[in-house]
């Protein structure tokens, strides 16, 4: 029987893009946690580097950073470049950059929507591109970190719907196209998780996001490590054959919805 332990991915090369806060980095911390050598995509280089520099002093892992912006192919290019020439084939791809504010449809510019579906969606796709030539081909995974509006629309957030269900049909295409490959293609749905850069923007204040979590079928919100050991399980042999699959890490919010719960300009409690 398949286990996952963890011990799997020592020296495995993992590029994560969008690893530099939130979501990514917990991601990323884990990761090193078990052996595996780090690679941190980020815009800001200096961020990058501290958590790079952070990473190691924690886990001791190898770690190395690129920099590029997820919308730039050819930035992306010469950033799995570097990769490839430092450890090789690359193993595991975890595509977590995103854009996100808060904005109601008619407060919504042309701009404004382009720049989240470029960020999100085009993004994502460019990602993939890039990583392709340099994936270990039986083997590699690749994980796309989604957004329960994908599914569930909310208020001030048609933006971010539309690009988010663009990545999930996107996660299911590549699945079926690498999958003969050799190539695991899967999403991850974080519910509503403290101290990422969402939540604030989302519900900023102490008393919304207690109210959210009362909400919640486990009437508490989701930690970082709730989805970075998710993450972590997903990519291991013992999901092996979890592929084409976009999984929720949610507390149960599909089960109650996001208009049910997030807080907007219309509510009583906002």
């Amino acid at each position: 029987m398949t286990e996952y332990t963890g011990r799997e991915f020592k020296d495995q090369v993992v590029w994560i893009c969008g690893g530099t806060s939130g979501i990514g980095l917990a991601i990323a911390t884990h990761f090193a946690a078990t052996g595996a050598k780090i690679a941190l995509l980020g815009r800001d280089e200096t961020k990058a580097k501290s958590a790079a520099g952070q990473i190691s002093e924690d886990t001791g892992a190898a770690t190395l950073t690129t920099i590029a912006d997820v919308r730039e192919p050819a930035q992306l290019q010469s950033a799995v470049e570097k990769v490839h020439a430092q450890w090789g084939l690359i193993d595991i791809v975890i595509a977590a950059a995103a854009g996100n504010f808060v904005a109601p449809i008619e407060g919504l510019s042309s701009n404004g929507f382009r720049s989240v579906v470029d960020i999100d969606l085009l993004g994502s796709f460019h990602v993939a591109k890039a990583a392709h030539p340099y994936l270990r081909s039986p083997g590699a995974r690749l994980l796309y970190i989604s957004a329960p509006q994908a599914t569930m629309p909310a208020w001030g957030q048609s933006h971010v719907s539309a690009a988010k269900a663009g990545v999930d049909m996107l996660t299911r295409s590549l699945a079926l196209e690498w999958g003969p490959q050799g190539i695991r293609v899967n999403g991850l749905v974080p519910g509503p998780i403290e101290g990422t850069e969402g939540m604030e923007r989302l519900a900023p204040t102490r008393a919304q996001r207690q109210q959210l979590a009362d909400k919640m079928p486990l009437r508490r919100l989701g930690t970082l490590d709730d989805i970075a050991q998710t993450a972590l399980f997903l990519c291991s042999p013992a999901a092996a054959y979890v592929h084409g699959s976009i999984i929720n890490c949610d507390g149960g919010l599909s089960l109650v919805g996001l208009s049910a719960t997030l807080p907007n300009s219309n509510s009583a409690d906002n």
